[in-house]
C-alpha cells in the first residue's frame, strides 16, 4: 500500500491508524510526551483514508477553517512541509493544536467516514506535518506586507494573543506582546503538562513569531505596570486583550484553607512553568501527596491527576459530581488517565475537608449524588443522596472546577464592559470591546475553552484590527 493511491472504496476499508505511545507502566514514571507521533508510513496510510469529499464538512467543523482535504492531499503527495504551510494559511499553531485540540468534537465528528467507520485522524496528521516541518528545519518565513507605521499591543501570549500577533505582523504592523509571566505561551506553558504538550514546541512557535519581528516583553503585568490607557499614551494604535481565565474557582466548603489544598492553577503552574517535577535541577516546592484527590472532570482535572501520579502518588482519585458521560474532558485524556491507574469516584461531591492539629488536610467528607433533570449546561443536574456521606483519606487535594476571567484589566480600564461573570463583552463578529481600538478574545471573553477556539477569536480580531487601522490611516490622510 506504500506509495499507491487507492480508489475511494478501498480507502474506506483502511482501518484508522492508532498513534504509538509510551506504555502506561513506563510513562507514569516520567514527564515525557505520551504519544510518539505517527511515522511517515503511518501518516501516508492514514491520509489515504480521506475520500476527498466534494463539500468537505470538516472545513467548517474547524474553528479556523483549515483546508483539511488540501493539506491531507499534500501528505499523499509526500510534500509534508507543504502540508504544514497549507495549515498555517489559517492556523499558525498546528503543532500545538494537533496535540491538544478536541478534534473528535470538531473537524473529525463531521467527517463523512464517521457515519460508517472511524473518522480520518485529522489531529494526528496535523501534528505529523507540523513536527516534520520543524524537525527538518523546513520552516519558512512568509513574505510580510510593507510597514504601515502602526503599532499594536497584545496583552497575553496565550493562543489568542499569538494568533493575533502572527496575523498582524504579516500585514505590516509593528507588534509587541506583553506577558505577565517570565515565559511566553500563557496557558500553553503554565496549564498543560509536558507529557501532553512539550514546552520546546510552544517555545518554537514563539521563536518563529520573534523571527517575523514580533517583540515580546515578559514579566510585564498590564493593569499594574501600565494600564490600557497608558499603552495608548505610549503610542500604540490598537490593543488586543488575551489575558485568559486565570482566576481559580473554589468550592466554598469548610476546611478549604487547610495546608495541602491547591487550586489546579497553582499546582500545574508549579509543576509545568516552574518545573517542580524536574528536581533537583529546579528547586520549586510542591507537595508530593500519597493519596491525592482532584476535584473536577475537565482536561485540567485530568492534567492534575496524571501529574500527581508522576510526582509519586500511591493513589490518585478523580472526584466528580456527575457521571463519566457528562465529563467535559477529552475522551483520550480520560482513557489515558484510566490506563495509568487513576481511580474515578463519580457521582461524588466533597462537602468538607478535615485537617489535623498542624492544619494539614488528612481527609475529605463526600456525599454521593444522583442525576436529575438537565441544567442550563444541558447536562443532568447532580442531586445529593441524603445520608450517603462517607470519608476519604487524602493528604493532597487539587481543586479543578474551572476558572474565572482575570479581573485586573477590566478593573483598571474605565469604560470596558464586562458581563456578570467578569468576562469582557465583545462584538462577536469583530471581537471589538466597548472601547474604541480595544479588542479581546480567548478565555477572557468566553471563560475557559479550547486552544483552537481562542485562536479562532484571534483571527477574527486580527482581521477587524487591520481594518480599523486602515480606516484610521484613511481618516489621517483626509485630515491632512
Amino acid at each position: 500500500m506504500a506509495d499507491q493511491k487507492l480508489d475511494k472504496k478501498d480507502r474506506m476499508k483502511i482501518p484508522r491508524t492508532n498513534m504509538p505511545e509510551q506504555e502506561p507502566g513506563n510513562r507514569v514514571k516520567n514527564f515525557f510526551e505520551v504519544p510518539h507521533g505517527l511515522t511517515e508510513e503511518q501518516a501516508f496510510t492514514e491520509a489515504q483514508r480521506c475520500i476527498e469529499c466534494a463539500k468537505a464538512p470538516c472545513i467548517p467543523g474547524c474553528p479556523v477553517e483549515v483546508d483539511i482535504p488540501g493539506f491531507i492531499k499534500l501528505i499523499i503527495e509526500k510534500d509534508y512541509a507543504g502540508a504544514a504551510r497549507k495549515i498555517k494559511e489559517t492556523n499558525s499553531l498546528p503543532a500545538i493544536c494537533g496535540r491538544v485540540c478536541p478534534q473528535e468534537e470538531q473537524c473529525e465528528v463531521v467527517c463523512v467516514l464517521a457515519k460508517k467507520f472511524k473518522p480520518v485522524a485529522i489531529g494526528y496528521l496535523e501534528r505529523f506535518v507540523a513536527d516534520y516541518e520543524r524537525e527538518n528545519n523546513l520552516v519558512q518565513l512568509p513574505k510580510k506586507a510593507p510597514d504601515t507605521g502602526f503599532k499594536v499591543a497584545i496583552v497575553g501570549s496565550g493562543p489568542a494573543g499569538l494568533t493575533v500577533a502572527g496575523d498582524l505582523i504579516l500585514l505590516g504592523h509593528q507588534v509587541t506582546i506583553f506577558e505577565a509571566l517570565h515565559k511566553t505561551g500563557g496557558v500553553l506553558v503554565y496549564g498543560i503538562p509536558e507529557f501532553r504538550l512539550p514546552k520546546k514546541i510552544v517555545q518554537s512557535e514563539c521563536d518563529y513569531l520573534a523571527r517575523l519581528g514580533v517583540e515580546f516583553k515578559t514579566s510585564t503585568v498590564i493593569g499594574k505596570s501600565d494600564t490600557i490607557d497608558e499603552l495608548f499614551e505610549m503610542g500604540y494604535d490598537a490593543i488586543f486583550i488575551g489575558t485568559g481565565a486565570g482566576l481559580p474557582n473554589f468550592m466554598g466548603i469548610p476546611g478549604e484553607n487547610l495546608i495541602g489544598i491547591y487550586s489546579s492553577n497553582e499546582y500545574l503552574t508549579r509543576s509545568n512553568l516552574m518545573r517542580a517535577f524536574d528536581f533537583p535541577s529546579y528547586d520549586t516546592p510542591i507537595i508530593h501527596g500519597k493519596n491525592v484527590a482532584v476535584l473536577g472532570g475537565g482536561n485540567t482535572a485530568m492534567d492534575s491527576v496524571r501529574t500527581a501520579l508522576r510526582l509519586g502518588a500511591d493513589n490518585a482519585y478523580i472526584v466528580y459530581r456527575r457521571s463519566e458521560t457528562e465529563m467535559p474532558a477529552r475522551i483520550e485524556e480520560i482513557h489515558h488517565a484510566k490506563q495509568e491507574g487513576v481511580q474515578f469516584h463519580l457521582l461524588t461531591n466533597p462537602v468538607r475537608f478535615i485537617g489535623n492539629d498542624e492544619g494539614k488536610v488528612i481527609a475529605m467528607e463526600c456525599l454521593k449524588m444522583q442525576l436529575g433533570e438537565p441544567d442550563s449546561s444541558g447536562r443532568r443536574r447532580p442531586v445529593p443522596i441524603e445520608g450517603s456521606n462517607y470519608v476519604m483519606d487524602v493528604d493532597l487535594v487539587v481543586v479543578a472546577i474551572g476558572n474565572s476571567s482575570n479581573p485586573l484589566i477590566p478593573q483598571t480600564t474605565p469604560g470596558l464592559d464586562t458581563n456578570k461573570w467578569g468576562n469582557i463583552t465583545v462584538n462577536a463578529d469583530t471581537m471589538q470591546t466597548s472601547r474604541e481600538g480595544v479588542y479581546a478574545g480567548g478565555d477572557i471573553v468566553t471563560g475557559g475553552a479550547t486552544v483552537i477556539l481562542a485562536a479562532g477569536a484571534g483571527k477574527k480580531a486580527a482581521k477587524a484590527m487591520h481594518q480599523f487601522l486602515l480606516s484610521k490611516k484613511g481618516s489621517m490622510s483626509a485630515s491632512a
